[in-house]
């Protein structure tokens, strides 16, 4: 009698090399890799025709790497519960593996309907951890040597001897089919190839000025590893990327050395702010800190969000940085952490509404560094420094001889250097094609750091700041109670 299929459910990890849950599938029998495409997913509020376009290029190179293999990728479109029904009536299969994926609200949902029909229907479903992430933590205290051990574990090889079980899929719907019409020209392209290029190149020229030129957006294009959306589709895995990272040839001055060890700090960085939402899920929709849930109206302002969204605020630095990140879909660290903090605190706009705006817009959008990092740079997680940026500082500080801003604002060409980021100051301001400052900088951040302040004076604020120093802060500094100030792009 023909042994069972065994499905390989790929979901955010679109490879073959140091595929845990490949591997595991072969070993079980027959293989049936398998992508669903959810259009429920797609029509979330955080999804994007960028991203979108990104997965087509993954699971045309993830179609080639099985094809090695011997094996047939099969895309099926549908509810993820209906598609599996299907798959398991059709093949007889009764055993499913994938990754653990830490995802957004919807895809936790999704993967609790599927545990229940696999329940229902006798089939054998296992979940493997790809990264450091570790489900069912019992405590932050351990959680710093499980990571280390996951990332010294050799990388899983690609199999060698594999049997699979022809079966019919589709192809991928065309973007706009889903209702994902994104126009981003200057966004990176996926597939495994493209991530070990990056990889290769980084860790060979472009890495070397990566420790200072990441905070700056236009150096920071170049010198960063521009590895964040192949890690967070899974077509590198964050454990080659580490272990690449640490075999990189040594000797080549403190630049260097510097360097790596700020690309494995990130590398690592990633990996902690991931387990935050996977230990609360909620935390998506709710503040770390429950005080903080109301600081802002729920319901933004609309105008000052539009303004925002479309980079048009009045404020040069915080709109070119929005106008590149809508044309690229990528963002240097620190600029995505100032144009968060803009927003929060100069504009008082809600994170979660702005959170959606920069979900959809990043490319390499990841659910669990994301949310954590959103609320961290509005303040409400209740253990970190309230930091707000000053955008007319940061302007002169990150993009000194302003060829950032001109790029993306040109209807700034006529003003003088000395004035680029204060154009209102300008004697010509008013024959501008560019609006006025949608707020008084000044002015706003100081009536964002009063309110923030009053909240945190608030009885019972500090028993509230304890629980979430327990739960989700780092073990590995000697102050837990404020993370450090960092986006994780990479």
């Amino acid at each position: 009698m023909p042994q069972a299929p065994v499905i390989c459910w790929f979901k955010r990890d679109l490879r073959i090399e140091d595929h845990p849950a490949l591997a595991r599938a072969v070993a079980l029998g027959p293989v049936i890799p398998l992508y669903i495409i959810e259009p429920a997913l797609w029509a979330q509020a955080d999804a994007s025709g960028r991203q979108y376009g990104f997965v087509l290029d993954c699971l045309e190179s993830l179609r080639a790497g099985l094809a090695r293999l011997g094996l047939g990728l099969v895309i099926r479109v549908g509810d993820a519960v209906e598609v599996l029904e299907c798959l398991r009536t059709e093949t007889g299969a009764a055993r499913m593996v994938s990754h653990e994926e830490t995802g957004n609200a919807w895809s936790f949902a999704r993967d609790r309907r599927v545990a229940a029909w696999a329940r229902g229907q006798g089939v054998a479903w296992e979940e493997l951890a790809q990264c450091g992430v570790v489900r069912r933590l019992g405590g932050r205290d351990a959680w710093q040597g499980l990571r280390d051990m996951f990332m010294r574990a050799p990388v899983v090889g690609v199999p060698g001897e594999v049997r699979g079980r022809p079966v019919e899929g589709v192809a991928p719907p065309a973007p706009h089919v889903l209702g994902l019409d994104d126009h981003c020209p200057g966004q990176q392209r996926g597939g495994r190839d493209r991530a070990l290029g990056a990889l290769e190149s980084f860790l060979a020229t472009r890495g070397e000025t990566y420790q200072w030129a990441m905070s700056r957006p236009g150096e920071g294009a170049r010198a960063c590893s521009r590895l964040s959306p192949h890690l967070a589709f899974g077509t590198l895995s964050v454990r080659e990327a580490v272990q690449a990272g640490r075999a990189a040839p040594g000797g080549r001055g403190k630049a260097w050395a510097g360097s790596m060890r700020a690309f494995q700090a990130r590398l690592a960085w990633r990996d902690h702010f991931m387990q935050k939402l996977e230990d609360e899920p909620a935390i998506e929709h709710h503040a770390m800190h429950r005080a903080c849930d109301d600081l802002r109206p729920h319901v933004p302002d609309a105008a000052r969000l539009a303004a925002w969204d479309k980079g048009e605020t009045g404020l040069p630095f915080v709109d070119a940085c929005m106008r590149s990140l809508r044309a690229t879909g990528w963002l240097n660290f620190r600029m995505r952490s100032m144009v968060m903090a803009v927003a929060s605190y100069h504009l008082w706009l809600d994170w979660r509404a702005t959170g959606r705006v920069l979900a959809r817009l990043f490319t390499d959008y990841e659910p669990g560094i994301h949310w954590p990092q959103v609320q961290m740079q509005s303040g409400v997680t209740g253990i970190n420094t309230i930091r707000i940026y000053n955008p007319v500082k940061q302007g002169h500080d990150q993009d000194p001889t302003g060829e950032f801003t001109r790029r993306w604002l040109p209807e700034l060409r006529e003003v003088p250097d000395a004035l680029l980021q204060e154009p209102w100051r300008w004697e010509g301001a008013r024959r501008l094609a560019y609006p006025a400052p949608v707020v008084d900088v000044a002015a706003a951040a100081r009536a964002a750091r009063a309110a923030v302040r009053a909240v945190r004076r608030e009885t019972g604020f500090a028993e509230e700041k304890r629980r979430v120093i327990a739960r989700h802060a780092s073990r590995k500094r000697p102050r837990p109670a404020a993370d450090r100030q960092m986006k994780l792009d990479l």
